[in-house]
Formats: structure tokens, sequence, C-alpha cells
């Protein structure tokens, strides 16, 4: 069973920075591609970043120039560098990864951004 377990999430100013870490129970090699996403309160789930096996990524048009996905094969680990965060940033991340067609997700982490 695949775990992964997000961690980093806080309380930040508009204009502050956090890094977000998702860490999974197995080789990251495994999965196809990697991401984050997020999902405010009675929304749809929607991409922020991911990054595929081989290293390319993939950024929401409202987060690039902001955000950095990155991935630690050593660590299996996948970050989500976030720069000049702002209020609307603030609802719950989950960290995602895919293989074989199934996806999976971790139990997420809140990000609030005050003004």
């Amino acid at each position: 069973q695949v775990q992964l377990v997000e961690s980093g999430g806080g309380l930040v100013q508009a204009g502050g920075s956090l890094r977000l870490s998702c860490a999974a129970s197995e080789n990251i090699f495994n999965f196809d591609i990697m991401g984050w996403y997020r999902q405010a309160s009675g929304k749809q789930r929607e991409l922020v970043a991911q990054i595929t096996s081989g290293g390319t990524t993939r950024y929401a048009d409202s987060v690039k120039g902001r955000f950095t996905i990155s991935r630690d094969n050593a660590k299996n680990t996948v970050y989500l560098q976030m720069d000049g965060l702002k209020p609307e940033d603030t609802v719950v991340y989950y960290c995602n990864a895919q293989k074989n067609g199934m996806f999976y997700w971790g139990k997420g982490t809140l990000v609030t951004v005050s003004s």
C-alpha cells in the first residue's frame, strides 16, 4: 500500500515562503508522476505542480514563477517550495503520486496565508 505523508504546512504572512514535503513509502522512481494539488472548501481539487520521473515539471498558471517543485530520489521525497505566498493560496495541499494509471493521495496539509 502506497503511503504519502505531507508536512510543512502552517501559517505565514502574505509575501512569505513555505516548503511542503511529501515522503513516499517506496522508491519514487516507481511513480510516473508526482505532484501537488490543492482544494478549497466546496471546490474541485486542482493541480498546483507536478514532476515526472524524468524531471519534467508543470505548473498551474496561478503559481508559475512563485512555486517550485523538486524531488530528492535518495530520500523518496518531493518538495514544493512556495514563495511570494498570497492569501488566495490558503487551502489544503495534497501530495499525489501516479503509476500505472493509479492515483495515490496523502491526507493533506493546510497552508494559511494571512494578509
